[in-house]
């Protein structure tokens, strides 16, 4: 009797343990393991996702495709226009991508993903679908710096289509420029084409450059017109770039 209750005392812990393992075994087995499997739901429920989170994370999964969609449709379309408008000028040309624009200088000057390898230099002019953009003015091995026609200190010859008459532009660091009259009684009036003068050093002559918004004819020491680009300078992302072929000149008037 001595021995058998050292020997329960001994294992009787392990006979307990092992019987209730054997019990939960025959249970689990019996009804299919669905306690241990709501146990486990109980357990992780916290972290699992709600029916209603699943499908607002669905919701903005679609949004996020749709929104890409919708850019890659986006940039198709401008290079369809960029090749279309390629195709109308003669002579050499170059695509570029707009990669650089800060917000201090918007209006002022911007940066092209196209440079020396490219062959472009300084001087090359800058359009795009609607019209005159700017001009090269750094180039380096891989990109290239353009300065816009709405840039202040930008001049720009040009002449009233209709009329002939002649002065130069200056930007007003908006899609704006303001054309100040070689005449003092020029013909000119509201939605008047401007382009590019014969007689610009910098530019070849009739690029289409805005249409007149606006003119004061009491301006001193001669009228002034306030001219409206035809190129979107605000909203480009792509340009093209042409080589123009002239005499180095001092002149302020480009």
């Amino acid at each position: 009797m001595y021995l058998f209750r050292q020997w329960w005392e001994r294992f009787a812990l392990r006979i307990a343990l092992g019987g209730a393992a054997l019990g939960a075994a025959v249970f689990l087995h019996q009804t299919n393991s669905s306690l241990l499997v709501e146990m486990y739901r109980g357990l992780t429920l916290p972290f699992q996702a709600s029916p209603a989170s699943e499908k607002q994370l669905q919701d903005a999964f679609t949004e996020e495709l749709q929104a890409r969609l919708l850019e890659v449709e986006q940039q198709n379309e401008q290079l369809k226009q960029l090749l279309d408008y390629t195709k109308k000028i003669e002579g050499e040309t170059i695509q570029a991508a707009i990669i650089g624009r800060g917000a201090d200088h918007w209006w002022k000057h911007l940066m092209l993903s196209r440079g020396k390898t490219s062959n472009i230099k300084v001087g090359y002019i800058v359009t795009a679908p609607g019209g005159l953009v700017g001009r090269i003015t750094k180039s380096t091995t891989n990109t290239s710096q353009v300065l816009l026609i709405s840039d202040p200190s930008s001049r720009v010859g040009v002449t009233v289509s209709r009329s002939r008459n002649m002065g130069y532009l200056r930007g007003l660091s908006s899609n704006e420029g303001v054309m100040e009259f070689f005449d003092k009684v020029p013909t000119v009036q509201k939605g008047d084409v401007i382009v590019t003068s014969p007689f610009s050093q910098l530019f070849p002559a009739g690029i289409p450059v805005g249409k007149v918004k606006s003119i004061n004819f009491n301006k001193s020491p001669a009228p002034e017109a306030i001219i409206e680009f035809s190129a979107p300078i605000e909203q480009l992302e792509w340009v093209v770039v042409r080589p123009y072929s002239s005499q180095t000149s001092t002149s302020t008037q480009e």
